[in-house]
């Protein structure tokens, strides 16, 4: 079947949306054959015009204008999902939260053979996604990944770059994010803000749904990683530390189950923390965190945060989301510190003899990191077909492109993988 466009921006009027838009234009010449087809998808036609308009003066690129297709498509609206899909080689999902109006999507991908790609940081809806449609998908060639974004292509992609630059086998890694700002300080979107109250709230929906699965324990080689504590200094990055709240430790746990199911890979371990700065910083969050857990747990509660994200998260989510200024000016930096047993080391004799350190760095984390990430997995996708997963499913970044040259694509795009 024809399809027009390589690549559907769908949501692409949303505030993560209108970046994407950007990205996909600055890198329509590394498409196949040099080229790229394109449109942007969304509910309001005046919208999505605005946005190519907005990205045309950005980028300075006037034939924008002329060259950018708008399709009108709602979540709502399973016809016009399924007319959507079927005009695209890729569908790239702006469109959060994804517990609410993500299913849709991926159901109506699935069903008229388009490849799906989603920057959610939410684990439920990516593992149900997994649970409910890994057979379909499979069965008619799509692949489905999700987690493209930030969340959790640095995270997935570093561990598999720490793994593969370790001359032996690596057994297990724990990564520290710090992130920077620069004078204006920084700031998330409130949708953001959004997929955490829910997130926390549907804690006990998230365990029943991981039951489903019926997974085996994952083999443990070398030294069984330790769980540190609630909040502790940390020696690798200077500063007070937290076990890191996202989506990474979820997606590159299935990363490696994957690759260990399916390539007979050693899983390696994997802890994942997040750098808060001094004191200061830890009593505003304490603080900030008990008022937070307390309102997630009731319907009043969750109104009172949605209403006034700002307000709780002492102004670090704002409705309006960050200026370009402060994009600018902010930087995020992962540390992975690995162990495991040097080439002609026993894993099964002794102790991990071995150690690593790399560094994956980049830029904004929201909305410039983002849609790099997901541009390039995107890219990847039409450039490398043949390197992907044998047969369509849903899954992770990790999976999806550990045989592809992703990590040197984002390499080139103000990401930088390296080893210390």
């Amino acid at each position: 079947m024809f399809r027009p466009y390589h690549l559907v921006i769908f949501g692409a009027s949303g505030f993560t949306g209108q970046f994407v838009v950007e990205e996909v234009a600055r890198t329509a010449s590394e498409g196949p054959k040099g080229t790229l087809k394109w449109a942007v998808a969304g509910r309001s036609k005046q919208k999505l015009e605005k946005v190519v308009e907005q990205a045309a003066g950005v980028l300075s690129k006037p034939e924008l204008r002329t060259e950018v297709d708008i399709i009108v498509a709602d979540v709502e609206e399973p016809d016009s999902l399924a007319a959507m899909c079927k005009q695209a080689v890729i569908v790239l999902n702006c469109v959060g939260p994804y517990r609410f109006f993500g299913e849709a999507v991926v159901k109506a991908c699935v069903e008229n053979g388009a490849h799906h790609i989603d920057i959610s940081g939410e684990p439920q809806f990516l593992e149900g996604m997994q649970l409910n449609y890994n057979s379909q998908a499979a069965d008619k060639g799509v692949y489905v990944i999700g987690s493209c974004g930030f969340d959790s292509i640095p995270a997935d992609m570093g561990v598999l770059y720490t793994r593969d630059q370790f001359k032996g086998t690596l057994t297990a890694v724990e990564s520290f994010l710090t992130v920077s700002a620069g004078p204006d300080g920084a700031s998330i979107h409130d949708g953001t803000w959004q997929s955490a109250i829910y997130g926390l709230a549907d804690k006990q929906k998230l365990q029943s749904l991981r039951r489903k699965f019926n997974h085996k324990p994952l083999p443990t080689v070398g030294s069984k990683l330790k769980r540190r504590g609630a909040l502790f200094f940390s020696n690798e990055i200077q500063q007070y530390t937290l076990p890191f709240m996202g989506t990474d430790p979820s997606v590159v746990k299935r990363t490696q189950r994957f690759l260990a199911e399916e390539q007979h890979a050693t899983p390696v371990q994997y802890g994942a923390y997040a750098g808060i700065g001094g004191i200061g910083n830890v009593f505003k969050l304490m603080f900030a965190g008990m008022i937070f857990w307390f309102l997630v747990k009731f319907s009043f509660g969750r109104n009172l945060l949605i209403k006034h994200p700002e307000f709780f998260s002492f102004g670090f989510f704002t409705k309006a989301g960050p200026s370009r200024k402060q994009m600018e000016d902010s930087a995020f930096q992962f540390a992975f510190y690995g162990e495991g047993y040097t080439d002609g080391a026993d894993p099964s004799q002794g102790k991990p003899n071995g150690k690593i350190r790399t560094l994956v760095r980049g830029p904004e984390a929201g909305y410039v990191a983002t849609p790099i990430a997901m541009v390039q997995a995107a890219l990847t996708m039409l450039n490398e077909s043949t390197a992907l997963p044998k047969k369509g499913g849903v899954y992770t970044p990790g999976a999806a492109f550990v045989n592809t040259t992703l990590v040197n694509r984002l390499n080139k795009h103000g990401f930088q993988f390296s080893v210390i």
